[in-house]
Order: structure tokens, then C-alpha cells, then sequence
């Protein structure tokens, strides 16, 4: 399976794709093992979601410990992520890769053998959760900085949104598989299959050639690790541009995303539909994420803008206002299939950019503080169950989805530039992000020579 995935003589799949742009980075033999492995892995955390939920509402039939289960996943993705970002700027982000994704498949042949033989206690699930969530924090700046080693700046954009149509794909497709599984064989069956889907993605990301680490990243990597920690933070809250991307991406995630959590409200007394509107909405959220992801990938450029960014989350956070307001479950679905779309659309497009604008040896650092975004949605899901208590569902979205728009808002009024920025998508983003050359006049705080640093 990894020689068919792999295969670099330029014939057979490689060659089926030449001339179609929307998956042009899939030409790239080590792009399409890393893509793979990404399939995988997030076929294994979506079924995992659904496996790991049922297993404990199975076991204690306690609502308030399928909270605890599932938020036991989620902090390490807040407590470790940064630190793991650290980790992969100073040492080989495909061990580390390698290292998690090995990891999660121990994890789950564990608990399912535990789910099998009849000794699963709820610690178990809580232990293994958090473990795996760890995995998880760790494998994400990896992987992630691994794309722009791999790929080079030029189809950047693209091989982000190939991942953001496997990540989609995957929600999609991932808890129904997990569904089947736990209702043929149960539970433990489901997580034996998500123990072999991280086996195969560790095959996979064995096999990728990574370009050779700079002279820079092996000098800083010799400095004190938490010295590495804290010039990462730093870089971030010094450079504008960087930290209004950073803002652009965390601030509608924490706010607007939760909206998921308020999905059985919408579905149950607002539209009146039950569990299965609440699943075809989740669809439609997921068939949009698809096409943007699709659309993005589609679009060939020699330049990355934050206008577009800009105007996307703008986009999803009015989507989420109409959402709210919203009492036809029809419009409601073409509501959300709208939210998914400029969802994947902006968060590809600022991922792109912060990317570009990060040295190479920043990289792993800043994508983690990035990748934030998925430790904060349980924050901003408290928030969103606070507000629905004292004033329902639909006006709590309406606030929240409010408070986005406006905060997106002050991040541009606050630096009237960060609108103008325009970012060369060049092949050197493996080598830092070379002599860019923005259309910006260069001020206190504004990225005007990151390419010149080594990375």
C-alpha cells in the first residue's frame, strides 16, 4: 500500500493528476504520504469522538462523564501545544510524527483490549483519553510544518486545503464508520481499526524525505528549551501581521465555533427535528467545509492577500447570524452548508499566510500557537452553554457570532495596513520565507525582512 501511495516515477497516480490544479500538490510523492497518514489519523480521532463517548455513556450512563471523557481529550491540545511546537522547530518533525502516531495505535490495541476481555473501568477511558490528546497536541505542529517543508511556497495553499478536504472528509464519513463498527462488533472492534489506521499512517510517514535542516535550526536548537518557548510567544506578539493573522484565526474559533455545541438545541426545540436533523446538519456543515477546501485548492496564485481572509471569517460569522435567526430547517441546512465553506476558506488561507511569514525555524512554534484554535473551542463551548442557559440557543449564537464579527472588525480598524498585505508564494518557504517583498510600508512591528533571517 505505501509503494501505491508513493510512487515517484513520475507515472501512474502522479500522472493521473497532471493538469488538474485542484490536486496538484498530490503530484508530490512525499506530499502524498504525509496526506495519506493525515487521512488516517483523522479518520481514527472522528471515530475515536463517537467510540469514546459511547463507551462511557455505555458504561456510566452519565451525562456529566461524557463531558469529562471528551474534555479530557481536549486540554492537552491547550496545555501542550505551544511546547510541542517548540519541540518540532528543534528536533525532526517526522520522528515526532512518527513517535505520536505510533503512540495512538498503542492506545487504542490498549483500550480495546481492555474493552474486550471486560475490564474497562472509567479511568481507563480518562487516562487513555488525555494520552491520546497528547499524541494528538504533539503530531499537530509536526504535520503541519511538515507541509511547507515538503511542498514549498508555491503550492502552500494548496496542500493546506487538500488537508482541510481530508479533515472534512474524514468528519463526514468517520463516526458513521465508527457507528457500524460499534453496532456489528462494538466497541472494541472500532478501536482495533483505529489502532491500525495510525499504524498505517506511521508506515506512510516513514517513507517521506524531509528536506535537510538549516545551519540556523541546528544552532538554535541547542539553546535552552524553554528559551525556544518563549522566542516563539514572542515573535508572535511582536509581529503585527503574524499576531492580526493569529487573532483572525483564534478569536472566531473561540467565539463563533462552538456553535456545534448548541446543534441539539437548533435541532430539537428550535426546528423540531430531533437527533437526525442534528446529524444532516452536521452534513451539510461538513459538505461545505468539502467544497471549500476544494475551491481553495482550485485556485492557482503566485500571491497570498489577507483580504480574502478577512472577508471570509467576516462571511462565516454573518453565516452564524443568520444561522441563529434561521427557523426553516431547509435554510437553516443552506445556512450551514455556507458556514462550513467560508470556515475551511478563511482558516486556509491564514494558515497559508502565517506559514509564509514564518521562518523556518519559527515555524513549528508559531503553528502551534495557531492550532490553538481547536483547545480554545471547549472554552468558548462553556461560554456558549452559559449563554444558552439564560437566554436560549438561537440569541446566544446571535451574541456570539456578534461579538466575532466585531472583534474581526477592531483587528482591521486597529491596523488599517494589515488589509493591504500581500505575500510572495515562493518554492523557498523551505528555506524560510526569503527576501519577501510585501505591499506594506515597513512599521514598527510589521514583518519587512522575516525572509532575510535564516530558517
Amino acid at each position: 500500500m505505501g509503494d501505491r501511495l508513493g510512487t515517484s516515477d513520475g507515472r501512474g497516480f502522479g500522472a493521473r493528476l497532471r493538469g488538474i490544479s485542484t490536486f496538484e500538490s498530490l503530484r508530490v510523492r512525499d506530499y502524498r504520504l504525509l496526506w495519506g497518514g493525515q487521512v488516517s489519523t483523522s479518520l481514527g480521532q472522528w471515530m475515536d469522538q463517537v467510540s469514546r463517548g459511547w463507551l462511557i455513556y455505555s458504561i456510566t450512563g452519565s451525562p456529566l462523564q461524557l463531558g469529562l471523557a471528551t474534555a479530557m481529550r481536549g486540554l492537552p491540545l491547550l496545555f501542550f501545544g505551544v511546547i510541542a511546537g517548540a519541540v518540532a522547530d528543534r528536533s525532526r518533525r517526522k520522528v515526532q510524527l512518527i513517535i505520536a502516531q505510533s503512540g495512538n495505535a498503542i492506545l487504542n490495541l490498549i483500550l480495546a483490549t481492555l474493552v474486550l476481555t471486560g475490564q474497562v473501568q472509567p479511568w481507563h477511558i480518562y487516562v487513555t483519553a488525555f494520552m491520546a490528546g497528547t499524541m494528538q497536541a504533539s503530531q499537530q505542529p509536526a504535520r503541519q510544518t511538515l507541509i511547507g517543508d515538503i511542498v514549498g511556497g508555491e503550492r502552500l495553499m494548496n496542500a493546506l486545503a487538500l488537508n482541510s478536504a481530508a479533515l472534512n472528509g474524514s468528519r463526514a464519513v468517520g463516526p458513521a464508520i465508527a457507528g457500524v463498527l460499534i453496532a456489528l462488533v462494538g466497541a472494541a472492534g472500532s478501536y482495533y481499526v483505529q489502532a491500525g489506521l495510525y499504524a498505517f499512517a506511521t508506515v506512510w510517514t516513514a517513507q517521506i524525505h524531509v528536506p535537510e535542516r538549516t545551519a540556523e535550526a541546528l544552532r538554535r536548537a541547542r539553546e535552552p528549551f524553554f528559551t525556544s518557548v518563549r522566542e516563539g510567544v514572542a515573535f508572535v506578539a511582536k509581529e503585527r501581521d503574524i499576531r492580526n493573522l493569529m487573532l483572525l484565526a483564534l478569536v472566531p474559533f473561540t467565539l463563533a465555533m462552538p456553535y456545534t455545541s448548541l446543534l441539539p438545541i437548533f435541532a430539537t426545540d428550535v426546528l423540531h427535528g430531533g437527533a437526525r436533523l442534528q446529524g444532516l446538519l452536521l452534513t451539510c456543515v461538513g459538505i461545505g467545509g468539502l467544497a471549500g477546501a476544494l475551491i481553495v485548492a482550485s485556485i492557482r496564485r503566485k500571491n497570498g492577500y489577507a483580504l480574502p481572509a478577512i472577508i471570509g471569517a467576516l462571511l462565516f460569522s454573518a453565516g452564524l447570524m443568520a444561522f441563529s435567526l434561521s427557523r426553516n430547517a431547509a435554510l437553516t441546512g443552506l445556512f450551514a452548508v455556507f458556514v462550513g465553506l467560508f470556515s475551511v476558506t478563511y482558516n486556509t488561507q491564514a494558515q497559508s499566510l502565517l506559514q509564509i511569514l514564518a521562518p523556518r525555524h519559527l515555524r513549528g512554534r508559531v503553528m502551534s500557537i495557531y492550532l490553538l484554535n481547536r483547545g480554545l473551542v471547549p472554552i468558548g463551548s462553556l461560554l456558549a452553554g452559559a449563554l444558552a442557559g439564560w437566554y436560549g440557543g438561537p440569541r446566544a449564537l446571535l451574541i456570539l457570532s456578534s461579538a466575532s464579527v466585531a472583534c474581526i472588525i477592531l483587528v482591521v480598524l486597529s491596523t488599517p495596513r494589515f488589509i493591504r498585505l500581500k505575500v510572495p508564494l515562493r518554492n523557498d518557504v523551505t528555506e524560510g520565507a526569503g527576501n519577501l517583498s510585501l505591499n506594506l510600508s515597513p512599521g514598527k512591528g510589521e514583518i519587512s525582512d522575516v525572509a532575510a533571517r535564516p530558517g
